[in-house]
């Protein structure tokens, strides 16, 4: 019987450089053993890990119109 081939992906170790310059080291199949994957968005600088606030853009009235039939909804409250 013969040995079937596996297609797994290389896993190999490539450098991660995060927006701020900090870098570390980590296994990925991104790239070739040895890249560096340079980071846009990262948890130390986007919105949803920071916390910090977003604009909301309301097309149509969607937002307002949401608003006007849930707003006064207390969901959670007894």
């Amino acid at each position: 019987m013969a040995k079937q081939a596996t297609d797994h992906p290389d896993y190999h170790l490539i450098k991660v450089v995060m927006t701020d310059g900090t870098e570390y080291t980590t296994r990925s199949t991104w790239g070739k053993e040895g890249d560096s994957l340079h980071l846009d968005i990262d948890p130390n600088t986007h919105p949803a890990w920071t916390g910090g606030q977003q604009q909301l853009l309301d097309r149509g009235g969607r937002v307002s119109r949401f608003n006007s039939r849930f707003g006064g909804m207390a969901f959670g409250k007894k």
